[in-house]
């Protein structure tokens, strides 16, 4: 219902993205520019709508037990305050990121990378904090083993996976559909996993997730009406791994997510090699790309992707399931 309203004025307001056109590690990305020029003005900002209609739904909901009309809202204190600040407060940076972008405000045309690391950091250390002192949690789960007392370690742990997670998703979103529809099984995951712990809260709130992101796949499916943008993808992101970890879901996030780590490398090796070595050892990263210049096409890599991922997705619940014992061998 929103999508409408939004293409509307974005197009009104002239949000359209603007194509990258500098390569991993320096120079110039002449074969993205050539390969994704046609892109160029579709409209973005999309995730506005995204977790705007999460936000929206939430609030309905308090407003219908307000007046006596439901029993309980869905926004819980103990499961759903936490995911839903992580989904708003992302998503403001991503969108202030995406408006630079589209303005070519700032010399790396966006909020530039280290401003936007530092917030990151800084809001996945009160994060770690609010977990750590607030709700004593200062232990991981390993499936079918038990947990492990890491201590203070518990600090850095919740901020690499909130920071990971967010740049991670951000990194994949570089074809239509391919880090939405990632995104909706890993959301799908957890939403099962949230329910069989007895989070029937943040079931919901996942619910939520996968419902947004269904509607912006709809609207995403090459030729792609709109993109999420930062917005989007910062926000699914660090919600995601915000997620996991209330779900003390740690193991089942790296197996889940296991195409958004295989696409983070992919940079990670690309810069190292062209530091050090002076040579590439992708045609273009993230992957995607490398397979894109190969010849593949987009909608082959984003569905090879999906069926990876949907594989990974899978594996990833069932061994959570085992570890919680509700799969016995």
């Amino acid at each position: 219902m929103l999508t409408p309203v939004y293409l509307k004025y974005a197009k009104k307001l002239k949000l359209g993205k603007q194509i990258r056109s500098e390569a991993t590690g320096g120079g110039k990305a002449t074969f993205f520019e050539e390969m994704h020029a046609k892109k160029k003005g579709t409209p973005t900002m999309g995730g506005v709508i995204m977790w705007g209609s999460v936000l929206l739904i939430i609030i309905f909901s308090r407003l219908l037990s307000f007046f006596g009309l439901i029993e309980q809202s869905l926004l819980q204190r103990g499961e759903v305050y936490l995911p839903l600040f992580t989904l708003i407060a992302m998503g403001l940076l991503g969108g202030v990121d995406d408006f630079f972008n589209i303005r070519q405000i700032g010399g790396s045309k966006g909020i530039k990378a280290k401003p936007k690391m530092l917030f990151l950091l800084l809001f996945a250390m009160a994060g770690a904090w609010w977990f750590f002192y607030k709700l004593e949690i200062s232990s991981i789960h390993i499936p079918s083993i038990g947990d492990f007392e890491i201590g203070m370690w518990y600090i850095p742990l919740f901020i690499l996976v909130i920071v990971s997670t967010a740049n991670a998703v951000n990194i994949t979103d570089g074809l239509d559909g391919l880090a939405g529809g990632l995104l909706l099984l890993a959301c799908t995951a957890f939403g099962v996993i949230a329910f069989v712990k007895g989070q029937f809260a943040l079931a919901i709130f996942c619910g939520l997730m996968i419902g947004s992101l269904a509607a912006f796949l709809w609207n995403n499916i090459p030729p792609a009406l709109f993109y999420m943008g930062d917005t989007g993808s910062l926000a699914y992101g660090a919600t995601l791994g915000v997620i996991a970890m209330m779900t003390d879901s740690l193991v089942v996030l790296i197996i889940v997510g296991m195409v958004f780590i295989v696409e983070t490398l992919s940079v990670l090796i690309q810069w190292f090699s062209k530091r050090v070595f002076k040579k590439k050892v992708f045609l273009i990263a993230p992957l995607h790309h490398h397979f894109e210049k190969k010849g593949w096409g987009e909608a082959k890599i984003t569905m090879r992707f999906w069926i990876m991922g949907a594989i990974f997705g899978v594996a990833g619940l069932i061994i959570g399931l085992l570890g919680m014992g509700l799969i016995v061998n």
